[in-house]
């Protein structure tokens, strides 16, 4: 079976044992290790491999084609994308008229920036730059960008690029909605018996949880030089009960963020009972 996901600590551990031939009776999988923005065009191209991880925010091109899996993805709290400056820009209103990087406008990442915007800076007046995430930093650090929406591991980074947190957007939506912040999707196709493949990929999150020690090389093996320390903590905070089932809270916040993206434009309308 072919999978995409990313080399980020989270996934490699989340598919260790699946990818590693550990979980009994799954089929033999064919890795593609790709950036979420390629997984999102795929998805929505309608080209990509059998199962994916995809953004949240990409699921409205896709539900068609494809079926949201209940486990493996991520969703939390306190892991919310950030916004950083150089230092200049103080307040969220200072961003009017200002250049702002972004890794990609299909993402959750994005979203929550945009529905924040809304209510933070007048007009909604912004230039959004879209750049590869491993440029965002370095850029606010030159002046190039006058700030920079980050995710992953660049909440623990950040500091060392002298750079400032300006908001922390997972903290906005929390408190704003009460949810936690729904980041990163499995998806599978749905001419695909999606039942097996989400007993599979649950059975994998469950071999991790129960040996962590087991996936740690090749957690770093692919972790892009990321320190061992730096790798644990991304584990820490994309891995938590949500991954090993997204229950009726991790829908409701699904089905929060996209409806009211859907009701700002961000992106298309579509069926919410899609979701499940």
């Amino acid at each position: 079976m072919n999978i995409a996901y990313s080399p980020c600590p989270n996934d490699t551990f989340v598919f260790h044992a699946w990818a590693h031939g550990l979980i009994p009776g799954a089929p033999e999988l064919d890795v593609t290790y790709a950036d979420i923005d390629i997984t999102n065009n795929w998805a929505a191209k309608g080209k990509g491999p059998e199962v994916m991880k995809i953004s949240y925010a990409a699921l409205p091109w896709v539900l068609e084609d494809y079926k949201l899996l209940p486990c493996g993805g991520a969703l939390g709290r306190g892991c919310g994308p950030l916004v950083l400056t150089a230092g200049e820009i103080k307040n969220a209103s200072d961003l009017a008229g200002k250049r702002v990087a972004v890794p990609s406008e299909r993402s959750t990442a994005y979203l929550l920036f945009r529905l924040w915007a809304a209510q933070h800076i007048p007009n909604g007046d912004l230039e959004i730059v879209v750049m590869p995430f491993h440029e965002i930093m370095p850029a606010v650090r030159d002046g190039q960008i006058d700030a920079g929406l980050v995710i992953h591991e660049a909440r623990f980074t950040y500091p060392t690029y002298g750079l400032s947190m300006l908001t922390d957007l997972g903290s906005w939506w929390e408190s704003d909605t009460g949810l936690a912040i729904p980041l990163g999707a499995i998806i599978a196709k749905r001419s695909l018996d999606t039942d097996a493949i989400t007993n599979w990929v649950r059975e994998s999150v469950e071999y991790a949880w129960a040996n962590p020690e087991e996936s740690r090389p090749y957690i770093m093996m692919h972790a892009q030089e990321l320190s061992p320390d730096v790798a644990q903590a991304h584990i820490d905070l994309y891995v938590n009960e949500f991954t090993g089932n997204l229950g009726d809270d991790g829908y409701a916040a699904i089905t929060a963020l996209l409806g009211r993206a859907a009701e700002e434009g961000l992106v298309p309308s579509f069926d919410l009972s899609l979701l499940r």
